[in-house]
């Protein structure tokens, strides 16, 4: 067997953020994922490794290298390989396109839990962040939410005003606390080692999506916004012991481990869902292995089927 080669300009037009989703829900009722993870860092660079295998689905192992230098033009601060072996063989099925994983993986994974958790009614999106995520986030919301008004918040007003203007209707947001009070879906992509999004600036009805961190010494939001959040995660195995969004507000008592809800394994029994109106949702993207793996397998659908 000849594995397979997927590009990202021949491929993405192949692909579809609803199905995606339902390809995701599916990858979820095959038996849970073994999944490890491995981390090298030099300074603020990062060799980020995961691997996981899901009976009946495969094996997929992605490795992406973190430079939060690479600012130059034309430089991705995050780069990899990413690669599916076949269940049934063990054998190299495909090499797909490190970044086309990415791209859909993770903000796919957002949209998943947005169906579930945001308010049908949303009309305000906030992204914070300026990077290639906060652009997925972009095209990835609009599917869902294709009258909501955006925003983009980002360190360097120049980056916001670069992603506004390659997505018309976008607007560029200068105060970030002001924003985030105004919007209906907050969707984070950043950095941070510290947090920037206050809880003490949510209000009901709020969905907040969390992406960016990635390291036990990250995170995004603070220990207020977990209090008043009902949290939610892709992956409890992934996340809770390996994520510092919740390894912060765990070890300070903001959190206990109770009361994060569900992950998506908990999609059909119903508890990955809103109550209220009026409750604030949080959700934390780890963006695990098998999550990727589900992506790719899906990837490889399509393009098997183009």
């Amino acid at each position: 067997m000849t594995a397979v080669i997927v590009p990202f300009e021949d491929c993405e037009p192949l692909l579809d953020w609803a199905e995606l989703g339902a390809a995701l829900e599916a990858g979820h009722r095959l038996p849970p994922a073994n999944i490890e993870d491995a981390i090298l860092r030099r300074k603020d660079d990062t060799l980020l490794s995961r691997s996981a295998w899901i009976d009946g689905l495969g094996i997929a192992v992605k490795s992406a290298t973190v430079f939060p230098g690479n600012d130059g033009p034309g430089m991705a601060t995050v780069n990899g390989a990413m690669t599916l072996f076949s269940d049934r063989d063990g054998r190299l099925e495909a090499l797909i396109d490190f970044h086309l994983v990415t791209k859909w993986k993770t903000a796919g994974d957002s949209l998943l839990a947005a169906r579930r958790l945001a308010r049908p009614d949303s009309r305000d999106i906030l992204i914070v962040g300026t990077g290639t995520v906060a652009r997925s986030l972009r095209e990835a919301y609009a599917s869902l939410f294709p009258d909501a008004a955006f925003h983009v918040w980002g360190r360097r007003e120049s980056a916001a005003r670069a992603l506004a203007e390659a997505f018309p209707g976008t607007r560029v947001a200068s105060d970030l606390e002001a924003a985030v009070r105004a919007a209906d879906i907050v969707t984070s992509a950043t950095m941070a080692s510290a947090p920037i999004i206050r809880g003490a600036w949510l209000r009901p009805g709020q969905h907040i999506d969390l992406i960016g961190a990635y390291r036990p010494d990250m995170r995004e939001a603070d220990d207020e916004a977990m209090r008043r959040a009902r949290v939610f995660v892709d992956s409890r195995a992934s996340t809770i012991d390996s994520i510092g969004e919740l390894i912060a507000p765990l070890q300070s008592g903001a959190l206990c481990r109770a009361e994060v809800l569900a992950d998506f394994y908990d999609l059909d029994s119903g508890g990955f869902s809103r109550n209220s109106d009026d409750e604030i949702t949080l959700f934390k993207n780890g963006g695990g292995a098998h999550l990727d793996l589900m992506t790719a397998r899906y990837i490889l659908d399509r393009w098997a089927a183009r």
